[in-house]
């Protein structure tokens, strides 16, 4: 305990969030195996989640005191966008449009959070997203295309929910909000309650999607925004969405080990220009305080 205490506060954020880029990365890959429709995988998904963070809440020592306000309630709002959005978006479209249009995310920060936090605008950040783009460009040649053009814009409705989310959770956290879990909770129970009526009469699923469902309930939402929750307190709302860009280089890592499928080279070199560009953004920058 004593360990992690010394670890500067802006590496935990960094490490903290990359491991929530490396969780969520599992979610296109599981999300095309499920063969049921995307509001069956929403429902499933968020109400485990929410079920998942409310027995970690319930277990810890320091006990979470529900509340609402303006700044929970639009948070709540903006994250369920992110988890119907994305799931009806990979539906849609492919899931390279999907993960590329809603990392659009930290473009709108670099000036929403400039303007709504009061933030310096940093000239780093704005490089540093610009090279993080032209690698994913890299990354998915060959696999962006139109498609869908309907997917393609809630694949972007996506990525704005994201850029409001992390806005706004770290809005919350700079007035010293300490609950700022709960907007997750309540987020994931209204994606709940929002899919329920739509997919009632296919709300049978079998073992085999239970698990899968299970797992990404639990671990690639539930835990993976529990540790996001954590980590943004560390970071800014746009480095959260820089690193989090690390998942379009995680993504065929699963999809490696899932079905076999072999990234290209064209893949790989856009890999490391996003991994350098994460890496450059970080290197020899001074720790902040929480």
């Amino acid at each position: 305990m004593d360990i992690v205490s010394k670890i500067p506060h802006h590496r935990k954020g960094l490490f903290l969030i990359s491991l929530t880029a490396f969780l969520w990365s599992s979610s296109g890959l599981f999300i095309k195996i499920l063969t049921v429709n995307a509001y069956v995988i929403s429902f499933y998904r968020s109400l485990i989640a929410a079920i998942t963070l409310l027995v970690i809440i319930f277990t810890r020592k320091n006990k979470t005191k529900f509340e609402f306000d303006g700044l929970t309630v639009l948070a709540s709002v903006f994250y369920a966008g992110i988890l119907i959005f994305f799931v009806i978006a990979n539906k849609m479209t492919t899931s390279a449009n999907a993960i590329f249009l809603q990392f659009t995310a930290p473009i709108y920060l670099l000036f929403l959070e400039p303007l709504f936090l009061k933030t310096k605008f940093r000239r780093k950040d704005l490089i540093t997203v610009l090279i993080c783009v032209a690698g994913m460009f890299l990354f998915f040649a060959g696999r962006l295309e139109m498609g869908n053009i309907y997917g393609n814009f809630v694949a972007i409705a996506a990525g704005i929910c994201f850029a409001m989310f992390s806005l706004l959770l770290k809005w919350k956290k700079n007035l010293g909000g300490e609950n700022t879990i709960l907007s997750i909770i309540f987020g994931n129970l209204l994606v709940a309650v929002i899919c329920l009526p739509i997919m009632y009469s296919d709300i049978s699923i079998t073992p085999m999607q239970f698990y899968i469902l299970l797992y990404m309930g639990v671990v690639q939402i539930g835990i993976s925004y529990f540790i996001f929750n954590i980590g943004i307190k560390y970071v800014s709302a746009t480095e959260s969405m820089i690193i989090g860009m690390l998942e379009a280089v995680f993504n065929p890592v699963w999809v490696f080990l899932g079905v076999g499928e072999a990234p290209s080279v064209q893949a790989l070199i856009g890999g490391v220009i996003i991994f350098g560009g994460i890496i450059w953004h970080n290197v020899r920058r001074a720790e902040v305080s929480s």
